[in-house]
């Protein structure tokens, strides 16, 4: 029997479930850990590879086994599931994350630091926030239809819905307002909450200096920037630009075979809210142009002129993140083409 060269183990909450290969994939164990046994388990093996699927809490144990000294690969779930043999279970998915792990063409993902997690903590809580805000304006919006009152959609129109439940001679039952005015109390509680997180992402911006240097891009404002800096992985970790843009998403998905190149719709792979930020961020640049024009002959011009506003949208977000890429792996701050004659 061989000596241990990769540990496959499938995380739980409270039963963890560990499988043992050597070098040449033979089998040399299976083994169920309680959550208090993995890492006095981890510390009787030799230094090996230890592999895990890349979801909830596999950051942390990474960093944990990764103390002891072991190699820790972290696996997209998406690459593990074709090495599942017929039966799903605990023990079928730790061989599966084993056996991929030992394929030489693996894509990994880099393990994170607590403070890249805690950094990124501030943008899962606003987007919390403001979605629940969205649901409480929905809701707001549904209930006074319901009497008769119709107001148009988004935060901007909110302030009339709160007047048509004060406003004594709107046709609201007296029985309905008590609840309407909670729900306006919890609205105005979350628009006082998201301000103090938009507060906490300025002042990050200010003090960030890969944050300054994103922001020189068109499009990247402070919350796109700290974003870029909290959540995108090291600039190392892709060859290229468009690497890292397919990482995020906004390249087209492939349907091509014999030599017949089909493209479809944008993957929406990787980081949503880097995806939605950058979207957002070429709307922005595009509304920009609409008021101000733009310089004959340049890129975004000629897409304008024959593409769909919403594909120019996506090429445009793109665009940035190839930018994205290439200020973080070289340094620099963004510098405009010059556009040709």
């Amino acid at each position: 029997m061989g000596e241990v060269s990769t540990i496959g183990l499938d995380l739980a909450k409270s039963v963890f479930q560990a499988h043992g290969a050597d070098a040449s994939g033979a089998v040399l164990f299976r083994k169920k850990l309680r959550r208090h046994q993995v890492l006095a388990f981890f510390s009787s093996q030799p230094p090996c590879t230890v592999a895990m699927e890349a979801c909830a809490s596999s950051h942390h144990w990474a960093r944990e086994i990764s103390r002891l000294g072991h190699a820790v690969r972290l696996i997209p779930p998406a690459y593990v599931k074709p090495f599942v043999k017929r039966q799903k279970n605990d023990a079928a998915d730790a061989e599966a994350i084993c056996e991929a792990a030992q394929r030489p063409t693996m894509r990994f993902v880099a393990p994170k630091s607590d403070g890249a997690q805690a950094s990124a903590l501030v943008f899962r809580a606003r987007d919390l926030l403001v979605k629940q805000r969205t649901q409480i304006i929905n809701a707001l919006r549904g209930h006074l239809a319901e009497f008769g009152i119709v107001v148009a959609k988004g935060p901007a129109h909110v302030s009339k819905l709160a007047q048509a439940v004060e406003n004594s001679d709107e046709p609201v039952p007296e029985l309905a307002r008590p609840i309407l005015q909670m729900l306006i109390e919890t609205l105005h509680r979350l628009d006082e909450q998201i301000a103090r997180l938009d507060r906490e992402v300025a002042q990050r911006a200010k003090e960030d200096e890969t944050a300054r240097r994103l922001m020189t891009i068109p499009g990247v404002g402070p919350v796109t920037a700290v974003a870029l800096a909290a959540l995108a992985p090291p600039a190392e970790t892709f060859k290229r630009g468009r690497d890292f843009a397919a990482w995020v998403g906004l390249t087209p998905l492939q349907h091509s075979t014999g030599g017949k190149q089909k493209l479809g719709a944008t993957s929406k792979m990787g980081e949503r809210t880097l995806r939605r930020l950058l979207i957002i961020g070429a709307n922005s640049v595009l509304l920009g142009a609409a008021r101000n024009g733009v310089p004959a002959g340049s890129w975004l011009s000629r897409m304008l002129a024959r593409k769909p506003p919403m594909l120019v949208r996506v090429a445009l977000a793109n665009k940035m993140a190839r930018i994205v890429w290439a200020l973080l792996a070289r340094g620099e701050v963004y510098r405009a083409p010059a556009v040709g004659a």
